[in-house]
Parts: structure tokens; C-alpha cells; sequence
């Protein structure tokens, strides 16, 4: 396990920085407010906080969270235009700091690809540089399922999202920022793990994290200290 100063260099010579979306880029959980916007918002809320605390496994946990709201291609259109996430103060900042180093950056979320698209457009992040799961709908728009096969789908999914990143580009140093256990158990194959505390502070992360942060400026502080 690298020490923190270790772990600071790491961030600051990365080639890529992944971050998860839900609670970290954006204020809310983007699944919690679709089943709000589909009216079942406790129930759905309750299953995020067992999923947190990975007392189930993800897919699991997605597949009977998604069987609740059962979302119609229209209602998550709708959602992001007339409840469109909410971005993360600094966040934006950090994102155009790491880009002019040269850092690629990459958005790994258990959410849905239609929003966190939406999310990396208003960061300016490649819609390529997105991996999460992905709705399926029939013909006529109504809740069909999701991509299983989606590695973001799976517990651990996020680190074989790095892996496979570390494969592709040949990235020596990845560094994973997130709120979760899912963001944590990334790391490795990433090579440094950075907590996220700015939204929502997760006792065994804040625990365990050699780097936990409750602020963007405190990255981007230590890009600009170089």
C-alpha cells in the first residue's frame, strides 16, 4: 500500500484519473432520483444503503432496485432534462487541471450511461472515456432490463474497467476517486485510491483511505503546489 506522500505523487505524474459519478461528480445518487421521479423513492433508497454497505452483491442490488422502478426510456429522458444532475462544486475545475497536465480523464460509474453521458458533457469528458450501464428498452420504450454483461454491471466491476483501461492505453500509474467500497476495491489494478467525502461520508472509506478529501480544491491545490 503506498503512503500518502507516495500516493500524492502518484496523483500528480498519473496518466489517467477515473473518477465514479454518483455522490462524487455529482451531488445525488442517480439512481435514487430516478425512482423518486418514478415514485418509488424510499424503497429504492433503502436498497442503495444495503448496497453501500455490500451486504449484497451489485448486480443483485441493481437488478431489484431496477425491477422496482421499472423506468420507461421517456421518464429518464425526462429526468435529465427537467431534473438534470447536480455537478459537484470544483469538480469541473479539477477536471480541465488534470486535462492540461496531459491526464486522461475517465468516468466509471454503476449508473446509467444516458446520465452519466449528460454529466460528462457538462465536464467536458469524452462520452468515450464513459463506462457504466446501460437501460435496454423495447420497441416501444417501456423497461426491458440492463446490459449484463457490462463489466460496471458486476461487484469489482470498476477495477476490471481499469484493467482493461491499463491493457488498451498502456497507463502505468491510474489513480480512482470516488465516495464508495466499490471505488476502494478498484484499487488495485489502479495504483492509488483517493476518497471522496464531499457529498455523502462513508464510515469504512474515510476509514480505510490513505487520502481522503472532503473538497476538490484539495487536488487541485496539490497540482498547482508543483
Amino acid at each position: 500500500m503506498a503512503s500518502l506522500l507516495e500516493l500524492k505523487e502518484i496523483f500528480r505524474n498519473a496518466d489517467a484519473v477515473c473518477f465514479d459519478v454518483d455522490s462524487t461528480v455529482i451531488k445525488e445518487e442517480g439512481i435514487d432520483e430516478l425512482a423518486k421521479f418514478c415514485g418509488v423513492g424510499d424503497a429504492v433508497a433503502e436498497m442503495t444503503r444495503r448496497a453501500m454497505g455490500g451486504s449484497v452483491t451489485f448486480k443483485a442490488a441493481l437488478t431489484a432496485r431496477l425491477g422496482l422502478i421499472r423506468p420507461s426510456c421517456e421518464q429518464v429522458q425526462k429526468l435529465i432534462s427537467e431534473h438534470p444532475p447536480q455537478l459537484t462544486p470544483g469538480i469541473r475545475e479539477l477536471v480541465s487541471r488534470l486535462q492540461q497536465r496531459g491526464i486522461q480523464v475517465f468516468l466509471i460509474s454503476g449508473g446509467f450511461q444516458s446520465i452519466v453521458e449528460h454529466v460528462a458533457l457538462q465536464v467536458n469528458i469524452p462520452t468515450a472515456n464513459v463506462f457504466a450501464n446501460r437501460l435496454k428498452f423495447y420497441f416501444n420504450g417501456e423497461y426491458a432490463g440492463f446490459d449484463e454483461t457490462q463489466p460496471t454491471a458486476e461487484s469489482g466491476g470498476k477495477g476490471k474497467v481499469i484493467s482493461h483501461l491499463k491493457e488498451e492505453f498502456h497507463f502505468k500509474k491510474v489513480v480512482m476517486i470516488g465516495d464508495g467500497a466499490t471505488d476502494m476495491e478498484a484499487c488495485p489494478p489502479a495504483d492509488g485510491f483517493i476518497g471522496f467525502g464531499g457529498n455523502v461520508i462513508r464510515k469504512q472509506v474515510k476509514e480505510k483511505a490513505k487520502w481522503y478529501i472532503t473538497h476538490f480544491d484539495e487536488l487541485l491545490k496539490e497540482l498547482e503546489e508543483r
